[in-house]
Parts: C-alpha cells; sequence; structure tokens
C-alpha cells in the first residue's frame, strides 16, 4: 500500500490561506471510475481534486509512485496484481473519499493469416491498437503472418492491411458488417454478476444478486459507507450524513467477483432519502436530459433582416445560407414546440463568427461551400450576424430556461478557418500541413490525429502546448460566463490532446461552483479511446456512434441479427458504466437520414453524399417510418443521453451532408409524419416519467433475427422493452415472473402471463414498452 502526502509536492503557501472542514467534500462531482489499461495507467488527481487544499494524502493498494509536473499530480499505477475492483482513497486528515478504480485481467491472443498472398507487410488495424496502420504489424514465420495482443475481456473488430488493401480476415467466420470480430474472455452481461434493487426504508437499501459477490464498494456522493453482503442480497446503510443534506446527492454500488465486474448501481437521493417520483428530477439532473439537435441555419428563420447568403455564383443553393437564425429557435420556443416536444435540452450547432467566403470544392456537381453550418470559425466568441447578436441569444436561454430546458452550445477548438485573427496573427499555433515525407497532413484520421487538418484551409491548432491551450479555453468559458449556457458538444474531440479537455474543465468546475454543467465529446473509434476521455476531469460523455451503426443496420435491414446490437450495447455498458452520460442519436449532420437508408432510398453500398447531390432522396418504402419509431424506442428506453437530430421526430428524409441538413418541416405534415411525431412525443412522455428508465438497472432477455428484449427495473418499477423487427405479426415468451395486475403495454401488444412466464404478440416492425 502506498500513501503519497499531497502537501510535499507543492509550495506551503497554497495551504496557508483558509482552514479547511475536514468534512468539507475534496472531490466536488460524482469520481469516475478510473480505468487501468495496459501495464501503467496515468492517474491525474486534478482529475478529480480541483482545489489541492482539500486534500492532503492519497493511498493506492497496489504498485504505483507519485509524479509532480507543473501543477499537476499524477500516479503511475502498475496494473500486475490489482483486482477487478479496488479504490485510490483521497484523504484530509481522517475524512477520506474513494475513486473506484477498475482493472480487467488482460489475455494473450494471437491473430494470424495463412492466405495463399504474398505481402511486402502485413498488419492488422481494429479497435484493440485504434486502427492505426503504423503499428509494427504482423510477423512472417514458415509462412504464416502473426501478431500478438495483450487484451481485456471484450468484442474487437478488426481487419488485416497491406498495400492499401483492408480486408476481413477470411479463416473468423465472426462479422459485424464488413469487419472481422474477435471475442476475448468473459464480458456478456449473463456471463457476470448482476445486481437489481430490491427495496428501500428510510435508513436502509436491500438489493439482490445472481451471484456471491467478493468485492463491494458503496458509496454515499464519494464517501465509503457500509455495504454488508448475505448470500445473493446486499444491504446498505444510508449514512446520517445523507439524511442531514439537502438537496441532490447519489449512493452507488459496485462489485466484482472471480468472473468480472458487476453492473454498477446508482440511485438518486433527495434530502437524504431515496428518490422513488419522477415528479422529483429535475433538468440539472444529467441523467435525465433529454437531446435535441438543430442545425440554426436550417431550422427557422426568425429574423429576416439578418438574411446574407455568400454573394458567390460558384455556391449552389443547398451549400449556402437558407437564413435559420437564433430568432427563429426563440420563437418556436415560445411556441412551445421543444415544450409539446418533452425535450428538455437543446444542442445548438455553431454560433460563432464565420466567413463571409466561399471554400472548398464539390465535384459533382461543381459547387463550393459557405460556413452555414459554423464549423469554420473566423472568431471564437463573436456571434455570426446571421445568426443574431448577444440580446437574441441571452433571450434564447432566458426562455428555455423559463421552460426548463438546458441549452447546450456546438464549440470548434480543433481548428480554425485560416482568416482567422489567431492564425494570422500566429501561423506557428498551427500543426504542420505538411509531413516529413512530403505529403499532405489532411483527413489523417488515426495515424496523424492529433495533428492532422481537415482542409487545407482549416490550420488544426497545436493544443498540446499550454499557451494556446489557455487561450481557446478563455474564449470557451466565455459562453458560460457571459451567457451561462448548460453545457458544450466538442467537435472533433479525439483530435484534440488530453491537455485541452483537462484545462478547459479544471476552469469549469472553478467557475461553476457546483451547478451542473454538462459536456459531451465526438469521437469515432474503439470504446477504449473514446472512453479515455471521459472522466470526472474530461468529459461526461461522448456520443457512441459504435452503437448507432449497430443500432441503424439492425432497424433498417430485415436480415440483420440483434445480437449484434446486444454485443456492442453490453461493451459500452462494460467500458462507459451501466448509468452512463452517453448520446444516443437518431441521426446527425454527418450521416445520410435512418429513413432513406431504412427505406431504401439511400443504399448502404452506395456513397451518401454523392446521391444527395445527384438526386432527390425520399422517404422510400413507408415501413421506414414504423422503423425509424423503433430506433427512437431504443434510444429513449437504454441508458445514457436519447438525441433527437432535428427532423428525426417526423422522418425527414435525406442523403449525407448537405442534403441531411434541409430546412426544417413544421407544416402540413403527412398522416405518418404527424404518426411519428406522436409517437415521439410519447416516448419522451414515458421516460420522463419512469425511474426505471431513467435510474435502472439493464438486462437483455433476448436478441435474435427477429426480437429484441430487455428490462429497465429500479425498486419496485420494472419495465420490459421488446421489438419485433419481422413483416409478420409474431408471438413469443419470456421467462419472466410478472404481476397480472400490473401488465400495462404502452403501445398495444397483447401480453398474458402464466408459469412465470410472459406471452407477447407484436404486430409487423413494432415495439412496446410494457409494464409488469
Amino acid at each position: 500500500m502506498n500513501r503519497f502526502l499531497i502537501f510535499s509536492m507543492f509550495f506551503l503557501p497554497l495551504f496557508s490561506c483558509r482552514n479547511i472542514n475536514r468534512h468539507e467534500p475534496i472531490m466536488n462531482e460524482l469520481a469516475t471510475p478510473f480505468l487501468l489499461q495496459g501495464d501503467t495507467s496515468v492517474f491525474y488527481l486534478s482529475d478529480y481534486v480541483v482545489d489541492f487544499r482539500l486534500a492532503d494524502s492519497v493511498i493506492f493498494p497496489g504498485n504505483c509512485y507519485a509524479q509532480k509536473q507543473n501543477d499537476s499530480v499524477f500516479l503511475i499505477i502498475k496494473s500486475g496484481n490489482v483486482p477487478p475492483l479496488s479504490a485510490i482513497s483521497v484523504f484530509k486528515g481522517n475524512y477520506k473519499e474513494e475513486i473506484p478504480v477498475f482493472n480487467r485481467e488482460k489475455q494473450k491472443v494471437v491473430i494470424s493469416y495463412r492466405g495463399p498472398e504474398k505481402f511486402r507487410f502485413l498488419k492488422v488495424i481494429g479497435s484493440m491498437n485504434y486502427w492505426n496502420r503504423t503499428n509494427q504489424g504482423m510477423t512472417f514465420n514458415n509462412g504464416v503472418w502473426e501478431q500478438e495482443f495483450e487484451l481485456a475481456p471484450g468484442t474487437y473488430e478488426y481487419l488485416f492491411f497491406s498495400d492499401s488493401k483492408e480486408f476481413a480476415d477470411p479463416e473468423n467466420p465472426l462479422k459485424i458488417g464488413n469487419n472481422s470480430v474477435l471475442k476475448v474472455g468473459k464480458f456478456l452481461p449473463e456471463e457476470l454478476p448482476f445486481i437489481e434493487t430490491r427495496s428501500f426504508t428510510k435508513s436502509t437499501i436491500e438489493l439482490v444478486t445472481n451471484q456471491p459477490l467478493e468485492i463491494v464498494m458503496a458509496l454515499w456522493q464519494n464517501s465509503p459507507i457500509t455495504a454488508k453482503t448475505n448470500g445473493n442480497s446486499v444491504q446498505i446503510e444510508i449514512p446520517s450524513v445523507a439524511k442531514k443534506s439537502s438537496g441532490r446527492s447519489f449512493i452507488r454500488l459496485y462489485a466484482a467477483n472471480t468472473n468480472g465486474l458487476s453492473n454498477d448501481i446508482l440511485i438518486p437521493l433527495e434530502n437524504g432519502q431515496v428518490v422513488s417520483n419522477s415528479t422529483e428530477i429535475l433538468r440539472t439532473d444529467k441523467h435525465s436530459m433529454m437531446m435535441y439537435f438543430l442545425m440554426v441555419d436550417r431550422f427557422f428563420n426568425g429574423d429576416t433582416a439578418n438574411d446574407k447568403p455568400v454573394p458567390d455564383p460558384e455556391i449552389l443553393p443547398i451549400a449556402n445560407y437558407f437564413g435559420g437564425d437564433l430568432a427563429g429557435v426563440n420563437q418556436k420556443i415560445s411556441e412551445g414546440y421543444f415544450a409539446n416536444l418533452g425535450i428538455n435540452t437543446l444542442w445548438l450547432s455553431p454560433i460563432s463568427q464565420n466567413p463571409g467566403g466561399a471554400f472548398g470544392l464539390w465535384q459533382t456537381p461543381r459547387s463550393k461551400f459557405s460556413g452555414y453550418h459554423g464549423y469554420w470559425p473566423v472568431s471564437n466568441i463573436q456571434i455570426d450576424y446571421r445568426f443574431g447578436n448577444p440580446e437574441i441569444l441571452r433571450k434564447l436561454i432566458e426562455s428555455a430556461h423559463a421552460q426548463n430546458t438546458n441549452v447546450l452550445l456546438d464549440y470548434v477548438a480543433h481548428h480554425v478557418h485560416q482568416e482567422h485573427p489567431v492564425y494570422v496573427q500566429n501561423p506557428g499555433w498551427a500543426t504542420d500541413l505538411y509531413l516529413p515525407d512530403g505529403s499532405l497532413n489532411t483527413e489523417r484520421w488515426d495515424d496523424y490525429r492529433l495533428t492532422t487538418w481537415f482542409d487545407v484551409f482549416l490550420p488544426t491548432l497545436d493544443l498540446s502546448r499550454k499557451e494556446i491551450v489557455d487561450a481557446l479555453v478563455d474564449s470557451a468559458v466565455f459562453w458560460l460566463t457571459e451567457y451561462g449556457i448548460d453545457g458544450f458538444r466538442h467537435d472533433a474531440t479525439k483530435h484534440i490532446d488530453e491537455l485541452y479537455w483537462r484545462t478547459l474543465t479544471q476552469r469549469i468546475r472553478k467557475l461553476s461552483a457546483g451547478k451542473p454543467f454538462y459536456q459531451i465529446g465526438e469521437t469515432y473509434g474503439s470504446p477504449l479511446l473514446i472512453n479515455s476521455y471521459i472522466s470526472t476531469g474530461m468529459l461526461d460523455g461522448q456520443f457512441d456512434f459504435n452503437v448507432y451503426d449497430n443500432a441503424v443496420a439492425c432497424f433498417a435491414l430485415d436480415g440483420e441479427n440483434f445480437d449484434r446490437l446486444k454485443t456492442t450495447l453490453s461493451e459500452s455498458w462494460r467500458f462507459y458504466g451501466y448509468h452512463n452520460l452517453m448520446g444516443y442519436i437518431s441521426g446527425n449532420q454527418d450521416r445520410a437520414r435512418f429513413i432513406s437508408y431504412a427505406g431504401g432510398a439511400v443504399s448502404f453500398s452506395e456513397d451518401a453524399k454523392l446521391a444527395g447531390w445527384n438526386r432527390n432522396i425520399t422517404v422510400g418504402d413507408s415501413v421506414s417510418y414504423n422503423k425509424l419509431a423503433m430506433l427512437h424506442a431504443f434510444n429513449f428506453t437504454i441508458p445514457g443521453i436519447p438525441v433527437i437530430y432535428y427532423g428525426d421526430e417526423i422522418g425527414m428524409p435525406g442523403g449525407n451532408d448537405p442534403d441531411n441538413r434541409r430546412l426544417m418541416k413544421f407544416e402540413n405534415l403527412d398522416p405518418r409524419e404527424e404518426t411519428l411525431k406522436k409517437t415521439v412525443q410519447k416516448l419522451v412522455g414515458i421516460r420522463k416519467s419512469s425511474m426505471a428508465l431513467l435510474y435502472g438497472q439493464s438486462k437483455i432477455l433476448l436478441a435474435n433475427n427477429t426480437f429484441l428484449a430487455y428490462t429497465r427495473n429500479y425498486f419496485n418499477e420494472r419495465v420490459l422493452v421488446v421489438f419485433n423487427k419481422s413483416r409478420k405479426e409474431q408471438k413469443f415468451e419470456i421467462e419472466l415472473p410478472a404481476d397480472s395486475k400490473k401488465l400495462k403495454p404502452e403501445f398495444g401488444s397483447t401480453v398474458t402471463t402464466k408459469n412465470n412466464k410472459l406471452a407477447i404478440g407484436l404486430k409487423p416492425l413494432s415495439f412496446d414498452i410494457i409494464y409488469y
């Protein structure tokens, strides 16, 4: 066991400013679990402790050592001989808080290739190495190519790469899309310990588990509390300090045995009592967020006086400004559009000033582009005159808050436009446009992900340098201090150095003074890469594109098996937690509209961007409305933050960018659009009113070619979610004890119970949410 004295790493004046109440919280946010990665992991104490005067020592019961660099204290932790669940303890005197530490034991795995082809080199690229084409590669011996990995339990997608050619493993029958799939160890929920909430009183909480537990960690906020195990039951005592507290707090539980880590438990308290009624949940409770993403220019024109499209004949109308603005968004807030839909969080596309000219080039048909989307900043703090001004933004936020709605702003830190003064005056702040071999460093998403430019007119800022980070952070927090926004959506997260994320989040936590502030990032990649940016000291969550891609395939394509979605969803829960704050989208500005894929108007095998430019993309087969309703139902019933991309509530069609950014449709909806919108409204209402869907435990019961079924349970509120993806009415049974008096299908399926089995009848291409 190692104990490190924090004050020995700092000058004495840090501790001479004030007296500290020893029971004052050391960490002002719930401490996210720290995941050990590889043989050695770096733990940044500043991710969790904002004010080092609140702590004097740290203990970790494993092989580690401490270092100090500038103002950061961090531990170098060796993962050998560390149990699957342990804790980093932070002290102030005798007062202790804990940070859960997860360690998933690695296994040696060899991937081999025995094909007849001859290669100069051969590499494995996949989620185990961030799809990095510059990795060391495979070795060739006795006619066999081999590469060894040490991998934690889970699923890993991969391909072989050689001479610019990518191909799947011909000897591996497991596939997700075109990628080969490697399964390592125990990772599926049915193989691991599973814990459920059973009952509660004013003083205790009872839980039940399917397997005996060997390690149990219970926390109130971040303080360890008593948890007693007896066979397959667990009893938690609500501490007296919780009963004396006011407002929101949380009890958490983590556990493990020889099979691995269990699901986590999250129980909200109000004034020290278990919250059992959703009416006590606030918009500031992050797990209650239901998000609506709109592109400001394409939503609604509320002020024609600021309509100023770029006057360049080389820009086709679809790539120019349409006239949507902040006044239009505010008008729709005032008219009750979002309140009637039921969502409680708005995500606005970037609104900072973009250039006045034309840039970029699309060849077929030939067109340049304006900056209507907002992702080419020439200022980081000035509102684009085509969108409005500070006064209208303040009105918008005030109107939203009056309707208990959060406002998130899309913020671009990775790059600036070449006309941005920061680049004009400091060209040395950008990374190199050309690589040492003379090739362009553009769109090198994986091998040069921290330095690549997105285009030749969009310089990437070198955010590994503190002076540049500080300047960008100053601009970001301006939106918080000046306008009182409730969070950020961050563009291009994986392309930005962690120094920026840590610096920004520390500043926000100091400025927000305990007020919840939500940050979500955008990263395409493996769960390991995505999760590396999620912690108390960086981001709350990221968009889960891996689940989205598999959900799109399963709900859009008749032949896809739900087992594919089960595997990916289980992987996400394992990495991000069973009560994560990830974003689960219906679509976004970079993908063709789901409904056009589902209806066959766009093929998965074609270039959806090219299709959107060159033909009129429609909904296609009208069954796509049912399929989109299923996707919405899935997003609104799994853990995480459901996100509606504007227009998906009515089924707007489209190819990829810019065809997926059509002007929002508010009037003259046809019956199918009206029906879908009402379904979405009902789904939002169900989630809002259900503690099980907000904080319940999740368990997948069935996943095959036709059916997907899972439960969300929170004490005595139990919910079963079922899907039938076939084009025929289907009946099936699930072993699930149920109270016939409580059976309540929300969407009209037939349900009966007998001998601890539920018999369910579902219409073609349908779903239901059943209380049981």
